[in-house]
């Protein structure tokens, strides 16, 4: 058994047809187009990454957005409950999308050490990757405030890093990258060992990737 497994370590990760020079130069140009696809959007996700990684700590002042805020007088049917409110936003912006409606409701709250009731409000927003539109209703008013905040360049990509306002377009677009970059792992191991590694250390190296990954996202 040990002679068998010692046999087994000798043999190639692949067998011998598929380790000719006509599937190596195929190897190699899948390898190729797929790390060419990989650095495209790798080099928009590192810059972005890098910018969310100081957005805090070390900051830097690249995503500068502009913002303008008007009150708008509200209708007395936009009042009557968020559903309608939001409808009324979407009236009023005329963009398609998906907004969020946030409500928080009315609480006590200490002002000048006497206890006042809070009333409840209301929030719209519509992000997009290069602009937000928001509208923030507290009830019993007549007026609502309506936010735009336009963003820079940096702004965009650091939004479509986050997936704000993305589209399905755009999901599917980065599921595409997820998978070159998968397969350029799997191509890259291939090519690193000339297809001729043994198999139970490939395996293992395998494994021991696909176990950490899982371990990643599950953790």
């Amino acid at each position: 058994m040990i002679a068998g497994l010692l046999e087994e370590n000798h043999k190639g990760f692949l067998p011998d047809r598929l380790r000719k020079g006509s599937f190596l130069k195929w190897l190699k140009r899948v390898h190729a187009w797929l790390g060419l696809w990989g650095a495209a959007l790798g080099l928009m996700f590192g810059v972005s990454g890098f910018l969310l990684n100081h957005r805090a700590q070390l900051k830097i002042n690249a995503v500068t957005p502009v913002e303008n805020t008007v009150q708008v007088a509200l209708p007395d049917a936009a009042r009557t409950d968020p559903k309608a409110f939001a409808e009324w936003f979407s009236g009023y912006t005329q963009l398609g999308g998906h907004a969020r409606t946030r409500i928080t409701p009315a609480k006590d709250v200490i002002w000048n050490n006497n206890p006042v009731k809070k009333p409840a409000e209301w929030q719209v927003t519509l992000a997009k990757p290069n602009f937000s539109l928001s509208a923030t209703y507290t009830q019993g008013n007549q007026l609502v405030e309506v936010k735009r905040s336009e963003t820079n360049f940096w702004g965009v990509i650091t939004n479509l890093h986050k997936g704000v306002g993305a589209g399905v377009a755009w999901v599917l677009l980065v599921d595409t990258l997820a998978g070159a970059l998968v397969t350029l792992c799997i191509t890259g191991f291939l090519l690193w060992s000339r297809l001729h590694g043994p198999r139970l250390v490939a395996l293992g190296l395998i494994g021991g990737a696909i176990a950490w990954g899982c371990w990643s996202v599950l953790a």
